[in-house]
């Protein structure tokens, strides 16, 4: 299937310039839905995991299903005061500014295999900031899934050493 005819490209948004990559076509198509999580699980299949970790809200859709499909748990990470247990948080910054996420401290054990997934890689600046709470939290970072990736923006780069799976590419 080419998922890149089931991702919908908005031109001039969120500003000028930019042509956003919309996932919602894909989701909202049962069978395009189900054949990309399919496809990643096939490129998954190898790695050892023992969970999914998703950056809110796209991760979710994205990690869930693949969690499910591999038989895992699945982990969510959240904005600051999303969460009911305790939390340790990481910042990040951004285009104009600074963002932060937060885990659950009792979410992943030391030592346990995982794997983030989300719906885009991009700069790498949510990724990075993922990856940093997953190993402050004492786990092996095994990889990293994504339905897109913005190649031209160098994110990859933000993740040396990490193995990425994408669906498709731009």
């Amino acid at each position: 299937m080419d998922f890149k005819e089931k991702i919908r490209v908005i031109q001039n948004f969120p500003q000028p310039g930019v042509r956003f990559k919309d996932i919602t076509t894909l989701l909202k198509d049962g069978q395009a839905y189900q054949a990309a999580i399919d496809t990643m699980v096939e490129g998954l299949q190898e790695k050892e995991i023992d969970l999914i970790v998703g950056p809110e809200a796209r991760g979710f859709v994205v990690g869930a299903p693949l969690a499910y499909k591999l038989g895992v748990g699945f982990v969510p990470v959240r904005k600051p005061g999303k969460l009911p247990a305790e939390t340790i948080e990481e910042s990040y910054g951004l285009e104009y500014g600074k963002d932060s996420l937060a885990i659950h401290k009792d979410a992943i054990q030391p030592g346990q295999k995982v794997l983030i997934a989300d719906d885009l890689l991009a700069t790498g600046g949510t990724i990075g900031a993922t990856l940093g709470l997953v190993e402050k939290l004492g786990a092996e970072v095994v990889g990293a899934a994504f339905f897109i990736e913005l190649t031209y923006l160098n994110g990859r780069d933000k993740l040396k050493g990490l193995d990425i799976f994408s669906l498709v590419q731009y």
